[in-house]
């Protein structure tokens, strides 16, 4: 009897180490910097202080400067702001969403003003045939916040200029890349 009172005290006991430990590391997570929270007027010191050093800068047409701190080429997730005049940032947005992505539809843009908008892609790659080849920038995202997709800018065989674009599922994610499950 003494054999099975001590079986179930140890098994209470490592259940509570694991419940104990799934709740430290749930709120250990919710500790997580959060960009987007970054407010415009928030000092560039500041901002890099809680985010680190941008892996993107660039410079915008009214002379301004664009940060960009993205998870690419793994990641899916890309925030972005404008450096203004007096040193203060412009407030920190999401980058690779459907909703900024249709921006794509509006004007021309080139292959700089892709890569200042949202950052290094993924994977830089040629399609077609070999007498219509075509440069592709793929950017990893959640589409609709929930799909794990890969978005496709077209920059046309000399890939100086966006030509079209569209999301698709990512390769990555995809069952058939993974044979031992």
């Amino acid at each position: 009897m003494k054999v099975s009172t001590y079986t179930s005290r140890l098994a209470q006991a490592g259940s509570s180490k694991l419940i104990g430990c799934l709740l430290l590391t749930g709120l250990a997570l919710m500790g997580c910097a959060n960009p987007v929270t970054l407010t415009a007027g928030t000092p560039l010191a500041q901002a890099e202080a809680r985010l680190g050093r941008p892996n993107y800068t660039c410079q915008l047409n009214d002379g301004r400067e664009r940060l960009i701190w993205s998870r690419q080429p793994f990641g899916q997730f890309a925030w972005g702001t404008n450096v203004n005049a007096d040193g203060t940032i412009s407030g920190v947005e999401a980058l690779l969403t459907d909703n900024n992505f249709s921006k794509l539809a509006q004007g021309d843009w080139t292959a700089e003003q892709v890569l200042c908008e949202f950052g290094p892609p993924a994977e830089k790659g040629r399609v077609g045939l070999p007498s219509n080849l075509q440069i592709v920038w793929s950017y990893r995202y959640q589409q609709a916040g929930v799909w794990n997709s890969m978005m496709h800018v077209y920059l046309g065989k000399d890939g100086k200029k966006v030509t079209r674009f569209h999301p698709g599922p990512d390769p990555m994610y995809e069952k058939d890349n993974w044979p031992f499950f």
